[in-house]
């Protein structure tokens, strides 16, 4: 009996506890994971504001906020002369996107739409798609990139449950701050307030990330499973299937579709018309329309080739599944109440990306050993965003492959980093040339753009840009400033 109760009590002190094993759950699944999510958080904040982007890149092209539908089929039919090849389909985008730009393009090449009808300059944005893929794709195929940058939005979720698990005392101490020592506790307070206050968006974020790409995977399993193999049958559940015709060849009819939208549906706004297999018996309309106060992406309006209506996706007010699916996207980019919810959606996304930073940070700090993780890890931070400033520099000149030249240049601050002595002072000056690279940036923006460096599409960035640059000057200064004098404090210590 007191064998049994003496055994009883050493398999409990050698047991560990659930907040232990959390903990070491945790730190080893943060590891692993951080790296690729510090680099999936910080251009998903950034492709935030994907939109204002584009028009950055192009700051000369016109803008408007309204749909001339004559002049629209005006540059249809410009469009399609001077693009007689064969496409699947064709596109006619409306400002209502968030763009105030019209554009008529097919699955190729995209050219702005003049005030007269005629073909503006061909749509270029280079460095934004670059950013986008970035986020989604991790610059890989896009089928194996959209599942695995989905995959680590499931392993968010389980950092985030994993973490308030490991730290039972996290929602006391997300109203601590404390400064100055080895950065340490700085570290963790950073980690546990931001962790905790955007924590439902975090979830958020995670889940309708995951979705994306593991959607592919659950529609493989439940067509398996219930269909037979049948993916197309799945989809055709969650989607509405797209309509079987057989017409004559015409033009499509665009100004009666419109027509007809602008009688049942004023009060939404039309992003964009596709025109599906053009030149073939089976080609159709379809208008995407923006649904007031709604999360939907859109309520899909269809149109044979003549302009006649024939049905609704049932989005708006359809099957409660396809509305919660056709809400994935507003969801996970913020775009469902303008420029507000954007800057919310900006300054949560810095949280969450600050969190995957910081984690490793404690981690680090924690350690009992030194080694060249501790150069690669800070560099990692600060070199993402320096390269990316370089490769947007880059664009300005030449095209180039944006992607290849992001990753080799990671590859080579990595490995410049390894000669390096001083952690701090490295950081400090990784800092200031991030700053110097926006500053010279813009300065090179603003010969290359002209006057149009000037307008709200170009400022409404660069603004931004010199105001961090100023920061970072002024912190990467006090940084260096401080290591120097610390330094001196040493070499005072070792003389007496």
């Amino acid at each position: 009996m007191k064998n049994s109760k003496a055994d009883s009590q050493k398999n409990a002190v050698n047991t560990p506890t659930l907040s232990k094993r959390s903990l070491s759950a945790h730190a080893w699944l943060g590891l692993f994971v951080s790296a690729f999510m510090y680099i999936i958080c910080l251009s998903g904040t950034l492709a935030v504001f994907h939109q204002e982007l584009e028009r950055w890149e192009q700051p000369q092209i016109p803008e408007t906020s309204e749909v001339d539908i004559a002049v629209i089929e005006k540059a249809y039919d410009n469009f399609v002369e001077t693009y007689p090849d064969e496409t699947e389909h064709m596109y006619v985008v409306f400002p209502g996107t968030g763009i105030p730009r019209v554009v008529v393009e097919n699955d190729h090449i995209a050219h702005f739409v003049n005030p007269d009808g005629s073909l503006g300059e061909v749509e270029q944005s280079h460095w934004t798609k670059m950013l986008v893929d970035l986020h989604l794709y991790l610059h890989l195929p896009k089928s194996f990139g959209m599942i695995l940058v989905s995959a680590f939005g499931a392993l968010l979720c389980a950092l985030i449950l994993s973490g308030f698990l490991a730290h039972p005392r996290i929602i006391k101490d997300a109203f601590r701050f404390r400064r100055g020592g080895t950065g340490l506790q700085e570290n963790i307070d950073l980690h546990n307030r931001f962790s905790v206050w955007a924590a439902p968006f975090h979830l958020m974020i995670g889940i309708t990330g995951a979705y994306f790409g593991l959607a592919t995977v659950l529609i493989g399993l439940v067509s398996q499973a219930f269909y037979a193999g049948d993916n197309q049958a799945v989809l055709d559940e969650l989607f509405t299937p797209e309509p079987t015709l057989e017409q004559p060849l015409q033009k499509p009819q665009i100004g009666r579709a419109m027509e007809y939208i602008e009688r049942h549906n004023p009060e939404g706004t039309p992003l964009f018309i596709t025109i599906h297999e053009p030149n073939t018996p089976g080609q159709f309309i379809e208008a995407y329309v923006k649904q007031p106060g709604r999360l939907i992406y859109s309520e899909n309006y269809r149109f044979d080739i003549q302009g006649n209506f024939l049905e609704t996706a049932g989005y708006r007010d359809g099957d409660p599944t396809k509305q919660i699916i056709f809400s994935m996207y507003r969801l996970h980019f913020g775009e469902f109440a303008g420029i507000a919810s954007k800057l919310l959606y900006f300054v949560l996304g810095m949280m969450l990306t600050v969190v995957s930073a910081t984690g490793i940070n404690i981690w680090l700090r924690k350690r009992k050993t030194t080694d060249v993780i501790n150069l690669w890890w800070p560099t990692l931070v600060w070199g993402t965003p320096l390269i990316l400033s370089v490769s947007a520099l880059l664009n300005l000149f030449v095209h180039v492959r944006i992607d290849l030249f992001i990753w080799l240049g990671l590859v080579a601050a990595l490995v410049v980093s390894t000669r390096q002595q001083n952690v701090q002072l490295w950081v400090a000056r990784l800092k200031q040339t991030l700053a110097f690279s926006l500053l010279l940036f813009i300065a090179a923006y603003v010969v290359k753009a002209g006057s149009a460096a000037f307008t709200i599409a170009a400022l409404q960035i660069n603004i931004p840009l010199a105001l961090y640059a100023a920061y970072l000057l002024a912190r990467g200064h006090r940084q260096i400033t401080l290591v120097g004098n610390e330094g001196r404090q040493v070499n005072q210590a070792e003389s007496t």
